[in-house]
């Protein structure tokens, strides 16, 4: 059996990009924070870069596919130009209020499951770095460690947590 990958998700607003407000509705407002270096450090280590992020503002009609699809091929190619391969981005487009209940809204782990199949990662091996309290949540219920950051907190901070 092929040996499995090992991954550190990511949350994307507040970790990725700055957080604003409820949700980024425009790509004017979408601003990517540096965490380059220690991304690219994790990459090194041989972690697969995924993001795993809730976009209920789909689901209220607040922005449209095309665009999310732009800030996220936007966040992949700024992340790129600086050495950093972000590989997938996993998202929840519902919102409970809208679309009721679902399976991938963090904190349940159905963004990260989906990561753990596609990309035959070994959980235990596998790190979830986000802004809240719902992120931590989804990687355990995943089976993933996860790590607390402050929405202003540079990822390079928490490296050392990662081995």
């Amino acid at each position: 059996m092929p040996q499995k990958n090992k991954a550190v998700f990511l949350d994307r607003d507040g970790v990725l990009n700055q957080e604003m407000g409820d949700y980024v509705r425009h790509f004017e407002d979408f601003h990517i924070l540096n965490n380059f270096d220690a991304l690219k450090t994790l990459q090194d280590k041989g972690y697969l870069l995924l993001v795993a992020t809730n976009q209920g503002g789909l689901a209220k009609g607040w922005y449209t596919e095309s665009e999310l699809a732009k800030m996220h091929q936007h966040l992949k190619n700024i992340y790129s130009e600086h050495g950093v391969e972000i590989i997938d981005i996993f998202y929840c487009p519902h919102h409970p209020d809208f679309t009721g209940d679902c399976d991938c809204r963090k904190p349940k782990p159905g963004l990260l499951l989906q990561g753990i199949e596609k990309y035959n990662l070994d959980a235990a091996k596998s790190y979830f770095i986000g802004d809240r309290e719902r992120d931590v949540e989804a990687g355990t219920a995943a089976g993933v460690k996860g790590i607390l950051i402050n929405s202003d907190q540079p990822i390079s901070e928490v490296l050392d947590l990662i081995e």
